[in-house]
């Protein structure tokens, strides 16, 4: 893991990192290639061969709240039929209790910066556990709607926070050169725990279902007694001893860390001299550039119509023209999971803007055709391949969106914001998230009331906006460390405010 030291990260003064503002490919004297090049080795070769067993525990433990998040998510598709059934349940009420996931998760959001940033990462994380096993069981032993509704809050609560304090704590534990793609199991978990839903509950009935969604709640709570609390967040509120002890168990007991406990330090320190963020402060010049980033990326990710079109697949399908949905409703949950998986390999080595962007291309492609797919339908041209289309945009939306727009929001977002700023603005992005899952599932349906065609050409234009955004404001955070990421944020926000 390449570390530099820094005299002050906030102003970017260190001479470490004034390449950062130099361009990536430059030309030099074969004598200080060679002295660079012996200087990185003999630094940093330590923590490259460190030991990353923990690292990956750690994040393994993290992951099992963004299982637990999938689950959640899935948990109102296929259990619909039967908790209408047994507890006569209106179609109305039974919408509320899909929709106050989201209303729970809105409230989760908003506090989650705080509350992360209050009793540290692994506090939110046994909190927002605490939360979910508690909705989960409201909903199993359900006699009515008032508890079943109860339950289903708790639970968007409790994944309300673990949205935003999983993808920080990966970034804050994780080397560098590892950062991208171990954050991106996030996203890889969340689809897991959502296919694994659907599938379950096509099986088992909904109470079993609802005690099925505790396992990944109590395996995170066990798991979070043998993994270590975030070094930075530690540096943060004083406690350096443990600091130390976090970020030797991270990195291996044979490691030199000090470059690395050096940096942090030195970052922490310059923070410590900054007054104290409240919410305007974010849209200071300082800040704007990162609010605006991680902001617009979640409004981008939203705007495609990811929950829309996942919310309402099987609906989707029929009005196509196939006879059931079901088929290709098991197929989109079967897809997400390897083209998810294929992101979080392809993270750390395309780096975060070509693949979003290439992600983006594919579910405009995906929605184009699928709108082409409900134009000729409505024309009543060539009837017999309206399904076929449909279906064959629909998979590759999502196994698009699976590889980039999924992941890469998140990932970015834990990255961009400076550890003072981090809990405030990372609510901020967070709440926007949900919001937009909120709006754009509730609208679906009515857009495709006005015209199935031009909902899904609607999307399409959003995903054209979306590679405009990232190649006019987005930096590639491959290959940096957090504080390298802010100093670059930093010079560009003085070049263009």
């Amino acid at each position: 893991m390449a570390i530099e030291e820094h005299k002050d990260v906030e102003s970017g003064e260190s001479s470490g990192l004034q390449y950062l503002q130099e361009p990536f490919i430059q030309k030099e004297d074969d004598d200080d290639d060679a002295s660079t090049c012996n200087n990185e080795v003999g630094s940093h070769k330590s923590v490259e061969n460190g030991s990353i067993g923990m690292v990956l525990l750690s994040t393994l433990v993290a992951v099992c709240g963004s299982f637990s998040f999938g689950t959640c998510v899935g948990y109102s598709a296929p259990t619909q039929a039967a908790i209408r059934e047994d507890l006569n349940l209106s179609l109305a009420e039974f919408s509320l209790f899909g929709s106050l996931v989201t209303i729970g998760a809105m409230l989760g959001a908003i506090t989650s910066g705080r509350l992360t940033d209050f009793i540290g990462r692994k506090g939110a994380l046994r909190v927002s556990a605490g939360f979910c096993i508690a909705g989960w069981l409201a909903i199993f032993f359900s006699k009515g709607s008032y508890s079943l509704d109860i339950g289903r809050f708790f639970t968007g609560y409790g994944i309300g926070v673990i949205s935003y304090v999983v993808p920080i704590y990966i970034a804050e534990i994780a080397p560098k050169n590892l950062r991208g793609g171990l954050a991106t199991t996030n996203q890889l978990l969340i689809v897991i725990g959502s296919s694994v839903s659907f599938l379950l509950g096509s099986i088992i009935n909904w109470r079993e279902l609802a005690l099925a969604g505790l396992v990944p709640c109590i395996s995170l709570l066990i798991g979070l007694w043998f993994i270590p609390e975030s070094p930075r967040w530690l540096a943060k509120v004083g406690r350096e001893k443990e600091f130390l002890v976090a970020l030797r168990r991270l990195r291996g007991k044979d490691v030199d860390i000090s470059h690395e406990a050096k940096e942090i330090m030195d970052y922490v320190q310059t923070l410590q001299t900054l007054p104290k963020i409240k919410l305007f402060d974010l849209f200071q010049s300082k800040h704007v550039h990162s609010v605006v980033i991680g902001v617009g990326l979640m409004v981008c990710q939203q705007s495609c119509g990811i929950n829309g079109i996942g919310f309402y697949t099987a609906e989707t399908f029929v009005a196509a023209g196939l006879s059931s949905g079901k088929a290709g409703t098991i197929a989109y949950a079967c897809i997400q999971v390897p083209f998810t998986a294929l992101g979080a390999i392809l993270m750390d080595k395309s780096g975060r803007r070509p693949l979003i962007m290439i992600s983006a291309s594919g579910t405009f492609l995906g929605c184009f055709i699928t709108g082409i797919a409900f134009f000729l339908k409505c024309q009543s041209l060539l009837l017999e391949w309206v399904p076929t289309l449909a279906v064959t945009g629909v998979l590759i939306y999502i196994a698009t969106f699976a590889i980039g727009m999924g992941p890469v929001p998140w990932v970015i977002m834990s990255e961009i914001f400076p550890i003072h700023v981090k809990g405030i603005a990372g609510s901020l992005v967070v709440l926007v998230t949900w919001l937009g899952s909120w709006v754009v599932s509730y609208t679906f349906n009515f857009l495709m009331s006005w015209s199935s065609s031009g909902t899904f050409f609607l999307y399409a234009g959003c995903s054209l906006l979306t590679i405009l955004f990232v190649a006019k404001l987005v930096p590639e955070t491959k290959g940096k460390t957090l504080e390298e990421i802010q100093a670059c944020i930093n010079s560009e926000s003085k070049e263009q405010y």
